[in-house]
């Protein structure tokens, strides 16, 4: 289920844009902030998928709360301002990820955000997690290379056999080289 954050000044603009999520047919967990520094609290809390910004805040615009929440989080975030001045904040925000929407808000235009702010945020997660993965990736080539030059010096073996050793350990004990690794490096000695 997704959770989302809407940022408004008032009551009122809190239980509109919840109509209108729902009227969108967006369904999930909820939650209010009446201010910037309220949802900046919210945030360090709480993980949001989305956040609709409806400036202007009563203690700050909302662009910057906006470009801090895609800096620092995973959430998609939606800012909603006057259309006198959305292309001029869109300009401020959008190297960011921020969708400006200008108010009165269009429910074509609002659909095709959320939908474009969900796309983002789903590509987002699978490079985050991609990310992950490489990262594990060379701490174990790290771990066994350290591990092979252990054995190279104390061992007296050759590179390939270090390689060798390693990998026929890993495979008899059935564990990963990098634990292979570890245990040759926490002083494991071969035998």
């Amino acid at each position: 289920m997704e959770r989302i954050l809407i940022i408004s000044a008032t009551e009122k603009s809190h239980a509109m844009l919840s109509q209108f999520l729902t009227s969108c047919h967006v369904q999930g967990q909820i939650c209010f902030a009446s201010s910037g520094s309220e949802a900046r609290r919210m945030l360090v809390d709480g993980m949001f998928d989305l956040v609709l910004v409806n400036t202007p805040l009563p203690d700050e615009f909302g662009h910057e709360l906006a470009q801090t929440v895609t800096h620092d989080t995973m959430a998609g975030v939606i800012l909603l301002a006057k259309a006198e001045i959305a292309d001029s904040v869109s300009e401020k925000v959008e190297d960011d990820g921020v969708f400006v929407i200008p108010k009165p808000l269009s429910r074509v235009l609002f659909t095709q955000a959320l939908r474009m702010t969900r796309a983002a945020r789903q590509r987002l997660t699978g490079l985050q997690s991609e990310n992950r993965r490489l990262q594990q990736r060379i701490e174990d080539i790290r771990a066994v290379d350290r591990a092979k030059c252990l054995l190279i010096e104390c061992c007296s073996m050759t590179e390939p056999e270090a390689h060798a050793y390693i990998e026929q350990q890993a495979m008899k004990r059935r564990v990963t080289k990098r634990e292979i690794a570890e245990a040759i490096i926490g002083g494991e000695t071969p035998g």
